[in-house]
């Protein structure tokens, strides 16, 4: 993939004006708003298919992404002097076609599952062609609860409150007790970010030489909530107070179950590659120069799933081709105007698959990591309603605060930090591997007061669309949010990079130099 590919601007933007139904600018709207949008339209076409990681659709993403920043004035940030820093992959995906899940009664009878509507399973390398063993409920399936499991599969109430069991804990524990597989129930309690389904795909990526997964071994499978009568039927228990009691954190009980899970799994593996899009704009001062901020946004999305509602392409609009969108308007806005300081344009690949783009160039820096002066990230950002208040991620650790609070400020924005941590929104994108490696970063939420409408349209936004094919260009949006969050973005890069004060970690941060 390179410049010399066949699709340019015109031809993706006539691409573009396919999509079925398209939100539009009122009439007197900023023309960066509408600038914005348009490239916005551009990358979420259904000519890029959804811009999944190593699809054709992506690669033609990332292409029309480098050609906008080379036109913007911006310089290729690759070692080999290109635009485009490339991840060697592996894919595993477990087909529709040849998968199959049922419980069977030990008194006689088999009633199917869904698969990807009321089931799925992790994609694994070594996942067997079959499987069939008997089932046990286990609670929370803590240490202590789990009991003797061995050549079952162990079910397990997928608590995820603070103070429970964690994902992680439960597959230990369970392993430890020699079960075969394990089976996580929805937890319909977490009504902050509930459960969706169906699922898009089983489909894992990763980098070709990453380590196994903890206990490969294990057949690791997740059920809908209200498919757990099904599984429990014959137990004498009653699935939904089992549901009540768990969503409550309260005491569970633990029974063997009268039924076997019988699986077979079809795996397909192949080797593919994808590309993050690395762009660069020189500093003005002489000293400062050395210095980069970087700011990114990830490229990628689902592509094609299972349909919902009758649409099988993921378009990933919001999430995040938006805020790619951003960062061309930010390039193209300073027109090879420099900052003070060097800024560090990154388009990443595979944030959908485990920040697989972000974590890659963490560690395949193109810049000197001690030069890196900070990170602001575009992910995560909704805009539904009037933008009056902000969470900002790792508020507490680094300086970037500051500068982020003048900001705001000056645009009557409240800045908070996240009043929703039991959601892990800190570790789930781009800025987090940096964060990680010492190197002061951020992200940012639209946020809300409880019980407004703006509560409402945040909730129903992530019930509805999140991760779905109506995150299209025809959903709802607030154009005076849109255009406030970017010129927030424009503000703060231009206030980090022209600061003479380097951002760094406060006293007593975790992620402080080491």
């Amino acid at each position: 993939m390179r410049l010399g590919m066949r699709f340019g601007f015109a031809a993706l933007a006539l691409l573009a004006a396919s999509c079925a139904t398209t939100q539009s600018p009122p009439a007197g709207m900023d023309a960066d708003t509408v600038a914005w949008w348009s490239i916005t339209g551009d990358l979420s076409s259904d000519a890029m298919e959804g811009r999944d990681t190593g699809s054709a659709g992506y690669d033609r993403a990332a292409k029309y992404v480098a050609e906008r920043f080379a036109k913007a004035g911006l310089q290729p940030a690759v070692e080999n002097g290109g635009w485009f820093q490339t991840l060697p992959l592996q894919e595993v995906r477990v087909e529709k076609e040849g998968t199959s899940f049922g419980v069977v009664r030990d008194q006689g009878g088999r009633v199917d599952l869904r698969f990807l509507h009321q089931i799925t399973v992790r994609p694994s390398r070594i996942l067997p062609a079959s499987l069939n063993a008997p089932l046990a409920f286990r609670g929370y399936c803590s240490a202590n609860e789990i009991g003797d499991v061995r050549g079952k599969v162990v079910v397990c109430f997928g608590a995820r409150r603070a103070g429970m069991t964690t994902g992680g804990q439960r597959l230990e524990a369970a392993a430890k007790a020699g079960a075969l597989g394990i089976i996580n129930v929805d937890d319909p309690g977490f009504t902050i970010e509930p459960s969706r389904w169906p699922e898009a795909y089983a489909r894992s990526v990763g980098f070709r030489d990453a380590a196994p997964p903890a206990y490969p071994e294990m057949v690791v499978m997740r059920l809908s909530a209200d498919a757990l009568a099904v599984v429990l039927e014959g137990a004498g228990q009653n699935a939904d107070a089992i549901l009540k009691a768990g969503a409550a954190s309260q005491a569970l009980p633990s029974f063997d179950i009268p039924a076997l899970i019988s699986a077979a799994f079809a795996i397909s593996q192949r080797q593919l590659q994808s590309d993050n899009v690395l762009a660069i704009l020189p500093g003005t001062d002489p000293v400062l120069k050395d210095e980069f901020v970087l700011v990114s946004a990830h490229l990628d999305g689902y592509g094609f799933g299972e349909p919902v509602k009758g649409d099988a392409l993921y378009n990933g609009t919001f999430d995040d081709a938006a805020y790619v969108a951003t960062l061309i308007r930010l390039a193209e806005s300073q027109a090879g105007k420099g900052f003070k300081r060097s800024v560090v344009f990154a388009a990443y690949t595979g944030e959908e698959k485990g920040l697989l783009g972000s974590n890659w160039f963490s560690t395949h820096l193109t810049v000197p990591k001690e030069k890196i002066a900070a990170v602001i990230n575009l992910d995560q950002l909704r805009p539904l309603f009037p933008l009056k208040i902000m969470t900002m991620h790792a508020i507490d650790d680094t300086t970037l605060a500051g500068n982020v609070r003048r900001v705001a400020s000056g645009m009557g924005i409240e800045i908070r930090p996240d009043m929703e941590p039991e959601r892990n929104l800190n570790q789930r994108t781009d800025h987090w591997p940096f964060l990680r490696i010492g190197v002061p970063a951020t992200n940012f939420v639209f946020g809300f007061d409880p019980g407004t409408d703006a509560e409402l349209r945040y909730r129903e936004w992530y019930n509805s669309r999140y991760h779905r094919p109506q995150d299209d260009m025809g959903q709802p949006i607030d154009w005076n949010a849109a255009r406030d969050m970017n010129t927030f973005f424009y503000r703060l890069v231009a206030d980090v990079a022209n600061d003479p004060v380097r951002p760094s970690f406060v006293a007593g941060s975790q992620w402080g130099p080491r």
